[in-house]
């Protein structure tokens, strides 16, 4: 057994594994897709931290991916990561 966090609702939910066909039991979304990959990142080359060869064009549905991986951290909002970047340089010129 094992936890992680769904990348859409942000609720910490055990499981036994993730399978392609593995859904949020709160929100339901698909939790083998990109999103919820450890891998996942919107700012790398097909938003992806691995060599991926093609990418994958819906990021929130399930995929065949061999890379992915349960992303197990806290959900991170990308409006919060940006205003904190966003803060950190307007601090430069205070």
């Amino acid at each position: 057994m094992f936890f992680m966090i769904c990348w859409k609702c942000g609720k910490e939910i055990s499981l036994e594994k993730v399978t392609r066909m593995t859904e949020c039991p709160l929100c339901g979304c698909d939790l083998h897709s990109c999103k919820g990959c450890k891998f996942y990142d919107a700012s790398s080359h097909y938003e992806c931290r691995e060599n991926v060869d093609s990418p994958v064009c819906d990021k929130e549905r399930t995929n065949f991916c061999d890379y992915f991986c349960v992303n197990d951290s806290k959900k991170q909002n990308a409006d919060d990561k940006a205003k904190k970047a966003r803060d950190l340089f307007n601090s430069l010129f205070d």
